[in-house]
């Protein structure tokens, strides 16, 4: 029985301690250590808490993602044990170091008790590493603050304060492993939350009707979710809107379930919209009111048990308090998008590592005055709130094009409409790696938006009364690991209308992968911020396209699932199968064939071996919640 986890360290909670000599050596001996973690404190203010890369460098960690505004402060406040002098560390980096840029645009300060350290953080160094400040002195209750300098995505993971004015806590690896563990007192047993029929890990649009189907079905279900909301690329946080289309013949009822979660479609149906245009209490709701599902949101899934190709457990802990929690399982579902579940229990793989799909941070642009009238008063006065930094760390946008650029004109244009800014286009990240490199890819994007922007507003010096409305900090992903199932699913399957006995769900979208977009990427090789997709002869196929079930379940892990951009395809299907109602009618699928397993008590490969009719069956009959009302009944 092998135990595997994704990463090596864990979040920090806000712990005192007073060592003596330290059985790992981490900490220093005869010293106290005081250790916070930022996404721990009693206020967060206007810093958000951002989880996505916490399988890279050990830990959430705060973001003051202002948008060039200064965020409102985070505040904590701590217990000192011993009073003395103590020397203050914050763990951060220069976000924008890799690109040998200058300015330092996520630099914060530090203020204890209200007095701030002349130490400057976020000012330095390509990696996530504890930036040596200022020392204080500490007694009693304390309160310490993160204070925000330039609204440009300065970050904290933790703040430490040691009385050993001259060590130097560990950056990374086990020593900052073992440090963490310390001084948390993490070596006990995680929480146990108890046994499952089916345990979910990754709430969106594929996970969610997972879950609700396999609990309507009759199923237990955990769902391990590390974002507050469902829906991921779906939810207020990513805003695209989900394609594709289900309830199609000969299977109509099969999609009843992504058309109870995924938003309503209205005349601002579209991407990058308002948080309201993409309904997250929906999806909330749709899950809560199922008696069956035990949602763990906040909780990020970082360890795994399997033994004699199954999977026994699954660990999490909350990205919020650290706490670590264990979940059994008769079976369960990878909907993570990075088959990371897959990979910890050793499923077989397959990455396409150069010329993949990258990843989009949306954007929007907002007027703070409906008129537009140059002479207008109102409209001055928007001008003044609506003013933008210089932002010369970002990518040089000044005299290149962009999507949406009216080049030449350099005055206001009275009464137009904004251009077209921050679409599922602006995307980056094609030939870098999509698990190792993602935080890089995010502030490449970044970069991209602030350049563009900085572009509009103070070299040409158009819309005037504009400002950004909304930026995503969390990339929507397209394309990393997928997992292999007893079928890989190719593009020429699709135009070929190769039929399979086990087809299952509608595949309606294009052959639609990414690429850089070359009427853009002269001056940005490596770098391309700018996609173009596939199109025409070659990248179409009649549809609606049936996709085997045995797509959908692991060829080597015996009781492994799964739904989302991760199943078996090669990366050319992979462009047809990704959009979000697609993968949300393989979530249906894969709850009815759990059904069918645990009713049998057979594997995922049996269910098409030995029960495919009775699973379509199930796909005939849907799991909407009228059928289901009537089920009841009867």
């Amino acid at each position: 029985m092998l135990p595997y986890t994704l990463i090596g360290s864990t979040a920090l909670s806000c712990l005192s301690l007073f060592h003596g000599a330290s059985p790992t050596g981490a900490v220093p001996p005869a010293s106290e250590v005081i250790l916070l973690e930022c996404e721990a404190f009693d206020e967060l203010g206007g810093w958000v808490l951002d989880q996505q890369f916490m399988d890279l460098m050990g830990s959430p960690f705060l973001l003051a993602h202002g948008m060039g505004v200064p965020v409102a402060d985070a505040t904590t406040r701590v217990n000192v044990k011993s009073p003395g002098t103590y020397r203050v560390w914050a763990r951060t980096r220069d976000w924008v170091a890799p690109w040998g840029k200058s300015g330092a645009p996520g630099r914060y300060s530090v203020l204890v008790n209200g007095v701030a350290l002349e130490t400057e953080f976020g000012t330095k160094g390509n990696e996530w590493h504890w930036h040596r400040g200022d020392t204080v002195e500490l007694a009693g209750e304390a309160e310490v603050t993160l204070h925000d300098l330039t609204g440009f995505e300065g970050r904290c993971d933790a703040l430490l304060f040691a009385q050993d004015l001259e060590w130097t806590p560990p950056s990374e690896g086990e020593p900052l492993e073992a440090l963490r563990t310390e001084l948390l007192g993490l070596e006990g047993a995680p929480t146990d939350r108890g046994d499952f029929d089916l345990v979910v890990v990754g709430g969106g649009t594929a996970g969610t009707c997972a879950a609700i189907t396999a609990a309507r079905l009759g199923l237990t279900v955990a769902v391990i979710q590390d974002r507050p909301v469902l829906g991921g690329n779906s939810s207020s946080e990513v805003r695209v809107w989900p394609e594709g289309h289900v309830n199609q013949k000969p299977f109509p009822r099969l999609g009843d379930v992504v058309m109870e979660v995924v938003p309503v479609r209205k005349s601002d149906s579209k991407n990058a919209q308002g948080a309201h245009v993409f309904d997250d209490d929906r999806k909330l709701a749709a899950c809560r009111a199922e008696p069956n599902i035990t949602l763990f949101l906040e909780s990020r899934m970082n360890g795994a048990r399997h033994s004699d190709g199954l999977i026994e457990s699954a660990s999490f802990e909350n990205v919020r308090t650290a706490e670590r929690s264990t979940v059994r399982g008769t079976f369960f579902l990878d909907s993570t998008g990075d088959g990371s579940l897959g990979f910890l229990v050793g499923a077989d793989f397959e990455q396409t590592d150069t010329g993949h799909m990258g990843a989009s941070n949306l954007w929007n642009i907002q007027c703070l005055c409906e008129d537009e009238d140059p002479l207008s008063s109102q409209l001055e006065a928007a001008c003044e709130l609506a003013t933008f930094p210089r932002c010369e760390w970002a990518v040089d946008l000044r005299d290149r094009p962009f999507p949406g650029r009216e080049q030449g004109k350099k005055t206001p244009q009275a009464g137009t409409q904004p251009i077209s800014l921050g679409n599922w286009f602006w995307e980056n990240g094609f030939d870098r790696d999509p698990i190792h490199d993602m935080e890089r890819i995010r502030d490449q994007n970044f970069r991209a938006m602030y350049g563009a922007w900085d572009a509009i507003k103070n070299v040409e010096k158009r819309y005037p009364a504009h400002k950004l409305g909304w930026v995503a900090y969390i990339a929507g992903k397209r394309e990393s690991r997928r997992l292999l199932g007893d079928v890989v699913l190719t593009g020429e399957d699709l135009r070929d209308n190769k039929i399979f006995p086990d087809g299952c769900f509608p595949c309606t979208w294009g052959i639609d992968t990414h690429h850089p977009n070359t009427k853009y990427s002269e001056g940005h090789e490596g770098d391309e911020f700018i996609a173009d997709y596939t199109h025409g002869e070659g990248y179409v196929y009649e549809g609606p396209y049936w996709v085997p079930y045995r797509c959908l379940y692991s060829r080597n892990v015996g009781n492994l699932f799964m739904a989302g951009r991760d199943i078996s395809v090669t990366h050319e299907a992979l462009g047809a199968v990704r959009v979000m109602k697609t993968t949300g009618a393989m979530g249906e699928v894969v709850g009815m064939a759990a059904t069918v397993a645990k009713r049998h008590g057979c594997s995922p490969r049996q269910v098409y071996e030995d029960h495919l009719q009775e699973l379509f069956g199930l796909v005939e009959r849907g799991a909407g919640k009228d059928v289901v009302a009537r089920g009841a009944k009867r």
